[in-house]
């Protein structure tokens, strides 16, 4: 039994046994309807509210999660479909191109997806002390909604001026933010996290600790599972790039976890 059903259960009977009122279903709202028709006194009332709200909020996140699965079953395949690439500001370094998934392309793919399973992404920017901040959101049509935030600094690669090195984070940041939401990868990885000499630069020590014990306590059987999904052999060779979004991939796969384990009646298994 849930708590919600347990809640509900302990509901006063006079509410539920009054035969002179018909009503449909057995959700809290039926019953406040039923408690609405026969008089039942305010704090009733308020109490019979406060279970609809959270039985309307449980339903939403297993909705969600549903949504989801589904969604990751079969999910939309990201091609890098951008070139781009830039002059080092010393001109004696070569130039530096590489390919990437547009964002457009990333936003556009995932979203047609998402909303196929009532599903929907957005995203909110912030700026302060000369880091920029981007938060996704995904949301269901019922209303329950879960995000993931990463941070970095203006990108000044190349001849940028100051409004074009804060917009090229902003679209860096909102690609992986929903590509770390959804738990999608494009198509052979993105190799924009590459160096000015055209190698790449890896995770420092501390980083590669921070990752590999979060890989051991939500993969403790099978550790190359998550390296497979992000296309590295190894938390050494993850380029330091792409820190953010393996953090981000990391603590949603930790909620995600978290979330079933909650699901669960106290007589299941897991």
């Amino acid at each position: 039994m849930t708590e919600n059903q347990a809640e509900y259960k302990g509901t006063d009977k006079r509410l539920v046994e009054t035969k002179d009122v018909a009503v449909q279903g057995t959700s809290p709202a039926a019953v406040i309807q039923l408690a609405m028709t026969t008089g039942v006194d305010l704090d009733k009332l308020e109490k019979l509210l406060a279970i609809q709200e959270k039985w309307e909020a449980n339903e939403a996140k297993k909705a969600y999660h549903d949504a989801m699965s589904r969604f990751k079953a079969n999910p939309p395949e990201i091609e890098k479909d951008k070139k781009v690439g830039y002059q080092p500001k010393d001109d004696t370094k070569p130039f530096v191109g590489y390919s990437h998934a547009s964002l457009a392309n990333v936003t556009g793919k995932i979203n047609r997806a998402l909303s196929e399973h009532g599903l929907s992404a957005g995203w909110t920017t912030t700026q302060e002390s000369g880091s920029i901040s981007v938060k996704c959101t995904i949301t269901h049509r019922l209303g329950h909604s879960e995000n993931t935030a990463l941070s970095a600094s203006p990108d000044t690669s190349g001849s940028k001026n100051a409004i074009q090195a804060i917009g090229s984070t902003i679209s860096y940041l909102e690609r992986y933010t929903i590509l770390a939401l959804t738990g999608l990868a494009t198509h052979d990885m993105d190799d924009d996290g590459k160096g000015s000499e055209g190698e790449p630069e890896y995770l420092t020590a501390d980083q590669q600790i921070e990752i590999n014990d979060k890989i051991k306590v939500l993969y403790p059987k099978t550790p190359g599972k998550f390296l497979k999904w992000f296309g590295c052999e190894s938390v050494e060779k993850i380029p330091a790039k792409e820190y953010g979004r393996a953090i981000g991939a990391l603590k949603n796969i930790a909620l995600e976890a978290k979330s079933k384990k909650a699901e669960r009646t106290p007589g299941e298994e897991g």
